[in-house]
């Protein structure tokens, strides 16, 4: 049986942002703030922010599957402003932040 076409759908085109957590540390609570200050400044610009739970001390935030920060190459976890920064860059390097800017 042949399988309808699908077209792209506007969420499609967007970018999807996951954050991978540690369980076992009880990441949680900061990756689920952190996805929730994403989806506050950019949310209409995103397609989604997927949390997704691992083991391992895994801290780790990507932007259509590549790393955007990662807790032990990087050295910790990024500060709400430094985070946003790097993913307003790489969605639309233009835009004001407003006072995160300055």
């Amino acid at each position: 049986m042949n399988q309808p076409e699908q077209t792209a759908s506007p969420a499609q085109a967007k970018p999807r942002i996951a954050i991978a957590y540690c369980t076992q540390c009880q990441w949680l609570l900061r990756a689920a703030w952190m996805a929730q200050e994403l989806l506050s400044t950019f949310g209409d610009d995103l397609a989604e922010v997927a949390l997704l739970p691992g083991s391992g001390g895994i801290f780790e935030i990507s932007y259509d599957g590549a790393t955007l920060w990662e807790r032990k190459r990087d050295g910790g976890f990024p500060d709400m402003k430094t985070l946003k920064q790097i993913v307003r860059d790489r969605l639309d390097p233009q835009r004001d932040l407003g006072h995160i800017d300055r």
